[in-house]
C-alpha cells in the first residue's frame, strides 16, 4: 500500500497508513501462509533431475520457468484446473491455462502459450514437481523440440517448487477470496483479469523492490540495452 501511494506522488509512510485503516475499519487481503503440499508421483514413469537446486535465482528473463497445478472450486461442488509457468526471475506469468480435466494437455497448452510469447533461451530449465503430467511423452518431445531443459522437484522435497505453489496462494487469495467460480468459463474470464490485467502489469512486490514483474523486466532491458550502447561507443 505504501509503495503504490508513493507511486501516485504522495508522501506518505507505513505508520500514517497502518493508522488510517485502522481508523476505516480496512484490512489488507492476505495470502494464506504457504504449506508444501505432496504430489501422487506414483506413475511409474523416469523423474527428472532438480536442476535449481543449489542455483539461486536467474539473472536474466527467460532462464528458468517453474509452473504447478492447481484446483479451482466450482458453483455445484464441481472442479477446474489452472496450470501457470511463471518465470523465474520476473514473476511474469508467462503461459497458463484453465481446463476441466487436469491432463497434460493443460500444461502443454499453457506452456505452449509461453513458447509464443517469449524468447526463451535455449537450454531454458523448465521446473516442475513429479506429477504424471509433466512426465508425459507429448511433454517431453515439446521441451525437446524447443531445446528447453526439464526439471523436477526432488522426491519428498515439497519446498522445491515454491515459487510455483505461493503464486496459487495470493492468486486465491486476492481473486476468489474463499469464493468460488460460476464455472470454467467464468474462471477464465477472471483469470485473464487477474493475469494480464492485474498481476503481470501493476501488481507489486516486495521482493522485485516493489515494482510489477512487468515493470521488473522493463528495468533489466534497459539497464542491458545502456550497456551494449556504453560498450559500442
Amino acid at each position: 500500500m505504501v509503495a503504490e501511494l508513493k507511486a501516485e506522488g504522495q508522501a506518505i509512510g507505513r505508520r500514517r497508513v497502518r493508522r488510517v485503516m485502522h481508523e476505516r475499519n480496512l484490512r489488507a487481503i492476505r495470502p494464506k501462509s504457504y504449506v508444501p503440499r505432496t504430489t501422487d508421483s506414483r506413475h511409474g514413469q523416469r523423474a527428472s533431475p532438480n536442476l535449481l537446486s543449489g542455483a539461486g535465482l536467474p539473472e536474466e528473463p527467460n532462464r528458468v520457468l517453474v509452473g504447478d497445478i492447481t484446483y479451482l472450486p466450482l458453483q455445484g461442488g464441481g472442479w477446474a484446473y489452472l496450470a501457470t509457468w511463471q518465470d523465474l526471475y520476473s514473476r511474469v506469468i508467462a503461459g497458463w491455462a484453465i481446463m476441466e480435466t487436469m491432463t497434460e494437455e493443460l500444461i502443454i497448452t499453457a506452456l505452449t502459450q509461453a513458447i509464443g510469447r517469449r524468447r526463451l533461451a535455449s537450454g531454458c530449465i523448465v521446473h516442475s514437481d513429479r506429477g504424471g503430467q509433466y512426465v508425459s511423452g507429448e511433454f517431453r518431445r515439446l521441451l525437446a523440440a524447443h531445446s528447453l531443459r526439464q526439471s523436477m522437484s526432488r522426491k519428498a522435497e515439497t519446498y522445491d517448487n515454491a515459487f510455483a505453489e505461493s503464486l496459487f496462494s495470493r492468486y486465491k487469495a486476492e481473486l476468489l477470496e474463499g469464493g468460488v467460480f460460476r464455472d470454467a468459463e467464468e474462471a477464465q474470464l477472471e483469470t485473464f483479469a487477474y493475469i494480464e490485467g492485474y498481476y503481470n502489469r501493476i501488481r507489486r512486490h516486495s521482493s522485485l523492490g516493489y515494482l510489477s514483474p512487468a515493470e521488473y523486466e522493463q528495468a533489466f532491458y534497459e539497464k542491458a540495452n545502456k550497456l551494449t550502447a556504453t560498450n559500442q561507443a
